[in-house]
């Protein structure tokens, strides 16, 4: 199968729009267009529901999907591997969910990087369950989450809490004038969910939600609010008197989980790699 026609098929998926798709890959519509035909063709489904401005996939181009996603990522992996071929490096992809970036991984990042240099270290934003997958899947060699995954195939160690804590702009006197002096719901995970569910019952609904804790926090900095930040992240804002954390609202931890295939051969380089997450503050 054409390598071009997977990756035409997963760019509309991201987009959902055939115009778009085309200009992130520098073709023409009527060549996305072709190219879909064709790839509809070799397998004898339709992947979308094409609908004016609103693209779908079908069964079967959901079906398609991960196995489209993995091969252009084992492509991508496999051309690394022979580029660095002729040289002693190693390769080691490492992903995080867009919360553990934001609030932990992008204060230790350079420090992975200068600890490892006979390693080509490749970095990615990923959910968790594609994270989860791709371990299995041995295309994914490390994972950083807050959920750990319960599978037998993988090693999961905690590594460190994480403090979140809630910041407002204002200076609420209680946990009423938090919740709902315009109350940014940021998605800290499963077991934050449900301790936020007590919390925040009889309060208004959030006038915002995101899954990023720097996407709220921007917010708040620049419309006014209330969130439930990452300390390292807001403890800046706070010392300048941008932010005010409040007191009187609980705070909350989250452990931060790595995990890793039980397989891997590279298990050096992901204790190396733990260690220095684990110290990092």
């Amino acid at each position: 199968m054409d390598i071009d026609l997977l990756k035409t098929f997963v760019e509309v998926v991201k987009t959902r729009h055939f115009g778009r798709a085309a200009e992130n890959l520098y073709i023409t519509q009527s060549a996305v267009s072709f190219r879909i035909r064709q790839l509809e063709q070799s397998l004898g489904v339709n992947l979308f529901i094409r609908q004016r401005n609103n693209i779908q996939l079908t069964a079967p181009g959901e079906r398609l999907l991960p196995h489209a996603t993995m091969i252009l990522t084992g492509m991508q992996r496999a051309k690394v591997d022979v580029a660095l071929a002729n040289s002693m490096h190693k390769q080691l992809s490492l992903s995080g969910t867009p919360n553990i970036w934001d609030a932990f991984l992008q204060f230790g990042i350079n420090n992975i990087v200068a600890a490892m240099p006979g390693v080509s270290l490749m970095a990615e934003v990923k959910a968790q369950q594609e994270s989860t997958r791709l371990l299995l899947e041995r295309t994914l060699d490390l994972a950083v989450l807050f959920d750990p995954p319960k599978v037998d195939e993988l090693i999961v160690k905690p590594i460190r809490d994480l403090a979140i804590i809630p910041v407002s702009t204002f200076e609420c006197e209680d946990a009423l004038a938090f919740f709902n002096n315009q109350y940014v719901y940021v998605d800290w995970g499963t077991a934050f969910s449900l301790w936020h569910a007590k919390q925040f019952s009889g309060s208004t609904p959030p006038y915002f939600r995101t899954s990023t804790g720097r996407i709220a926090l921007d917010l708040i900095m620049q419309c006014g609010g209330s969130a439930f930040i990452p300390q390292a992240l807001a403890q800046d804002m706070i010392e300048q008197k941008k932010l005010f954390h409040i007191d009187c609202v609980d705070q909350v931890s989250r452990e931060i989980f790595i995990a890793y295939h039980k397989d891997n051969e590279q298990k050096e380089q992901i204790e190396t790699i733990t260690n220095l997450l684990e110290s990092l503050r």
